[in-house]
């Protein structure tokens, strides 16, 4: 069950950063406290059933979708993923990597 509800807080909190809502506005929204959502999104809980309804009515998605976990890659994943594109890199695409990686930064 652990990764079941650490999986779902990922994709609860992908969704509402997608749909430009801040934890206190998603919380509004389906009914429960801030603290509450911030439990969900780390893993630590479980939604209850009409909170599954409501996040997926909220993002306009299916129930389905809420628990699609098939794009979720854990750290070490995508930090090997990571360092095979650079590793294969021209210095020409490594600077577009790093000039695109601390734009990014910068805005987050």
């Amino acid at each position: 069950m652990a990764n079941l509800s650490k999986n779902l807080g990922q994709r609860i909190k992908e969704l509402r950063k997608l749909n430009k809502m801040t934890q206190a506005q998603l919380s509004e929204c389906i009914g429960i406290e801030t603290t509450n959502l911030c439990k969900l999104e780390n893993g630590s809980h479980m939604p209850k059933e009409e909170n599954i309804e409501k996040l997926a009515e909220v993002f306009n998605v299916s129930i389905k979708e809420l628990f699609d976990f098939g794009h979720v890659k854990s750290c070490e994943k995508l930090q090997q993923e990571l360092i095979s594109v650079i590793k294969n890199s021209s210095q020409k695409d490594l600077e577009l990597y790093h000039k695109v990686v601390f734009a990014i930064r910068e805005h987050c």
